[in-house]
């Protein structure tokens, strides 16, 4: 029997857009265990082509990291020797260093490791796959899993995916808004998602508003523009559902936009430039991409926007996500006209 370690120990959209690279790595193993962090351990539970989960918090990836513990080294070292892997694929964001975990992984005795690395590997890393091409996030992940030798099964075309989403019944369609983020630099400002809930209502328009349990007073208040409020009642697998039943989902550039292409239901995502959209935004055709992709935070990965304003998505206004969300979600109404100076983005 083969078995593959697949790691990947960051966040929850960070293992989504991972999933199609883990398929390929499934479809040439006989048996996958991943390991993840804590923060994207609901997304890998959702994930196909995963026979194991393994949790484990890295203070080199978590952005909030414990210091260093030899123990918890130690243990996680003794989990993985125990079961006696053929192989492993490490994966990473461009920003982030593969070789520690090839460190830990030469350690637990595993022959043979696969990771992309910038950085000279000496004797951690039998496959070092180069990549600095500006593509789709989930397209650099499979790049690597076909430099390790594996590649989708027949008829897989590459999508995020995840196991069987049952979509939520709803005697009438309805749109997901989902103000929250997971840095305040990617948030579009309550208020607006407010007021384009109370026009989206006007107009008959059913408006669920969905967030984390730490996000219901945020839910709420825009819930207020007329919407229904489902802050904190759903874990990542009902939310699936949720998301899949949806006419078209209005998000930020966090894990519930990954989740919504998971499932195929349209995208508006309201996209700050601190990271490139060409990698993050929303793996799916059908996306409006919304925001200043110019803005002085362009490329700078910060946490909190750094421009006085928040320029980059206090232009965007409630009217035109109005308009790119009735015209991707073919909406009642007719869109009302973009306002002027506002940015509309359409990426194939």
């Amino acid at each position: 029997m083969t078995r593959t370690l697949a790691v990947r120990l960051d966040s929850l959209g960070d293992v989504l857009v991972t999933g199609p690279a883990v398929r390929a790595l499934a479809a040439g193993s006989d048996h996958v265990t991943l390991l993840c962090g804590p923060r994207g351990r609901a997304a890998a539970e959702l994930l196909p082509g995963v026979d194991e989960l393994l949790c484990w918090r890295s203070p080199w990836i978590d952005p909030e990291p414990d210091p260093v513990d030899r123990a918890d080294v130690e243990d996680l070292v003794r989990r993985l020797a125990e079961r006696c892997f053929d192989r492993a694929v490490v994966f990473t964001s461009f920003h982030q260093s593969a070789l520690p975990t090839a460190l830990l992984l030469r350690m637990a005795g595993i022959p043979w490791v696969g990771a992309i690395s910038e950085d000279y590997p000496g004797s951690l890393l039998d496959v070092r796959h180069r990549f600095d091409e500006d593509v789709p996030e989930p397209e650099r992940a499979l790049s690597l899993a076909r430099a390790c030798g594996f590649d989708l099964p027949a008829g897989d075309g590459g999508g995020l995916a995840v196991r069987t989403a049952v979509p939520e019944a709803s005697p009438v369609p309805y749109v997901v808004l989902h103000p929250g983020t997971s840095v305040p630099a990617r948030a579009w400002p309550a208020e607006r998602f407010r007021e384009a809930c109370h026009l989206l209502t006007a107009r008959g328009v059913t408006v669920v508003v969905t967030g984390g349990p730490d996000e219901r007073d945020l839910t709420a208040f825009v819930a207020g523009g007329g919407g229904i409020d489902r802050g904190g009642c759903t874990d990542l697998g009902e939310l699936a559902g949720l998301l899949a039943g949806a006419r078209v989902v209005v998000v930020g550039n966090t894990g519930p936009a990954h989740l919504a292409a998971a499932v195929g239901v349209p995208v508006v995502s309201l996209f700050a430039p601190t990271v490139a959209a060409e990698r993050w935004a929303p793996y799916t055709p059908h996306r409006v991409l919304l925001g200043d992709p110019t803005a002085a935070c362009r490329g700078t990965r910060a946490t909190t926007c750094p421009v006085p304003g928040h320029p980059c998505l206090t232009s965007v206004t409630a009217e035109e996500v109005v308009a790119a969300a009735t015209a991707l979600g073919d909406l009642p109404g007719t869109a009302p006209s973009r306002a002027a100076g506002a940015t509309l983005r359409r990426i194939p």
